[in-house]
């Protein structure tokens, strides 16, 4: 019997207790606490960034990536999806990026990621966005607890707009707060919600991790508030096996042509559906880069979600992706067929 995806979703548990025990009798060092560099030698991440005008925030993200303190290797790879502005250029000169798509024509966050999947020399993949930058520890933390059934979760902070040098957004000082992500701390007026359907009472404050213990209860379909376990999967800042990101068929590209979002739900989804466990790492808590124009930039994103949100849903009742290495390869061939690819 094929299960459709929301029922293999309903079969899946995210009990990690294993994984986090297993590790820390391995290493030492506590599943959420900052990694030391040597905990991660050997061991190898691949940095995916989809880029598209991010001119105002790379060089930042870029230059954390260059001071990350891991003896493990790093390969960055940006995708420049047809960028309007000097977000290529960018990236073409910043000693951190070793390999540097430049897609023709935009197609959206999604493709621009499978293409970088599809490059990458690893077998971990770093989902980071263009406009996340990392504490120096991140890729440590990812690289040491990477497994190939292990989905691993960041978290951001949002800073507004601030120009600095090169007309780059300035990075505050200090660390980022956890309880600055809307998956520790989520607000709503109440009423029924977009996400789930639940309906609220009045205005509420929940927070999706510490209520489900860093997500564990929300295994088996379970929801809290307006969320499940695929909506925490955020690829501002994610790590995935490329493998099973492969065999599931990567990101779903038509969402970037319905509107903003959903596709890193979806790919969520499918990993979890695939079996993955979906684990948070506390410690992994980048800065955010608001765009100067932040506030129409969400209007327009909030426009689309309902589109995307419904292209989702139709999703879930389809069967559970598996076995789409081929199509995939294919597709991401094709795609990148039409691009620039510099090496260095």
């Amino acid at each position: 019997m094929t299960l459709s995806l929301a029922q293999a979703l309903a079969a899946r548990p995210n009990d990690h207790r294993t994984v986090r025990a297993q590790f820390e009798e391995q290493t030492g060092t506590g599943w959420h606490t900052p990694t030391p560099a040597n905990v991660a030698a050997g061991l190898a991440v691949s940095v995916v960034i989809p880029a598209r005008d991010s001119a105002h925030s790379l060089r930042p993200v870029l230059d954390a990536l260059a001071s990350q303190d891991t003896h493990g290797s790093v390969e960055v790879i940006v995708v420049d999806d047809a960028s309007t502005d000097a977000t290529a250029d960018i990236a073409q000169g910043h000693p951190a990026v070793d390999v540097l798509v430049r897609l023709p024509q935009p197609g959206g966050a999604a493709a621009a990621r499978n293409a970088g999947t599809a490059l990458a020399q690893t077998d971990t993949i770093v989902y980071l966005d263009a406009d996340m930058v990392l504490p120096t520890h991140a890729l440590a933390d990812f690289g040491a607890r990477a497994r190939p059934d292990t989905v691993l979760i960041g978290f951001r902070h949002n800073v507004p707009y601030r120009p600095g040098p090169h007309h780059s957004a300035q990075v505050p000082t200090g660390g980022a707060d956890l309880a600055s992500d809307h998956r520790v701390t989520w607000r709503s007026q109440g009423g029924e919600q977009l996400y789930t359907g639940t309906v609220l009472d009045g205005p509420t404050t929940g927070s999706p991790l510490n209520s489900t213990d860093d997500f564990q209860s929300l295994g088996h379909g379970a929801t809290y508030l307006d969320w499940d376990l695929p909506r925490t999967c955020v690829t501002a800042l994610m790590a995935a096996p490329r493998a099973a990101v492969i065999d599931v068929g990567g990101f779903d590209p038509a969402f970037g042509c319905i509107g903003w979002g959903m596709e890193d739900t979806h790919l969520g989804a499918a990993l979890i559906a695939a079996g993955c466990l979906v684990v948070p790492l506390r410690q992994c808590v980048g800065f955010h880069l608001d765009p100067p124009d932040a506030t129409d930039q969400w209007k327009r994103k909030l426009a689309g979600w309902p589109a995307t949100l419904a292209h989702y849903r139709k999703l879930l009742t389809q069967p559970a992706p598996s076995g789409r290495e081929t199509h995939f390869l294919d597709s991401t061939t094709q795609l990148l067929s039409t691009a620039g690819v510099i090496t260095r």
